[in-house]
């Protein structure tokens, strides 16, 4: 088992060296718009599972996600022997590439902000003219203090 330390310092490692062969070694266009993220590996440095995303064209256009996962199928071998160019450990770790769900989890949060929003914004369209319920300020004053000494022996208080 290796240590913790120098297990992120080899993922971080792996994630560069990714990135760098896609961008500049593995000629497949399908990888043009793939964006490595992050990289897990496990505690006996045997085993890599890369994250990465794949962007669209525009906002509106879905990206191709099979088609990124095919190439980098495809050119797991090649980036294998990078990593273990790169790395120089004496077991090159096996690379699993997982499509990262961090860009649907932001649109899901952002529909979900933009819901909470447009409720604030109905709120606060209601509640202008609106009045109070009742008194507007709905706290009576304190009671003033009365001294013991104003009391006659005989009287009680109510």
């Amino acid at each position: 088992m290796a240590d913790p330390a120098r297990a992120r310092k080899l993922a971080k490692r792996i994630s560069q060296i990714v990135a760098s062969a896609i961008e500049h070694d593995v000629k497949d266009p399908r990888l043009n718009s793939v964006t490595i993220t992050d990289t897990k590996i496990t505690a006996d440095l045997h085993d890599a599972t890369v994250y990465y995303t794949v962007l669209g064209e525009t906002i509106d256009a879905k990206p191709d996600l099979a088609g990124a996962a095919a190439a980098l199928e495809s050119a797991r071998g090649v980036l294998r022997s990078k990593v273990g160019q790169g790395t120089g450990v004496r077991y090159t770790p096996t690379l699993t590439f997982v499509a990262d769900s961090i860009p649907e989890d932001a649109k899901r949060i952002e529909d979900l902000l933009e819901k909470a929003r447009e409720a604030d914004a109905e709120v606060a369209r209601r509640a202008t003219g609106a009045r109070h319920a009742g008194d507007v300020d709905p706290y009576k004053a304190p009671r003033e203090e009365v001294d013991d000494d104003e009391f006659a022996e005989g009287e009680h208080r109510a």
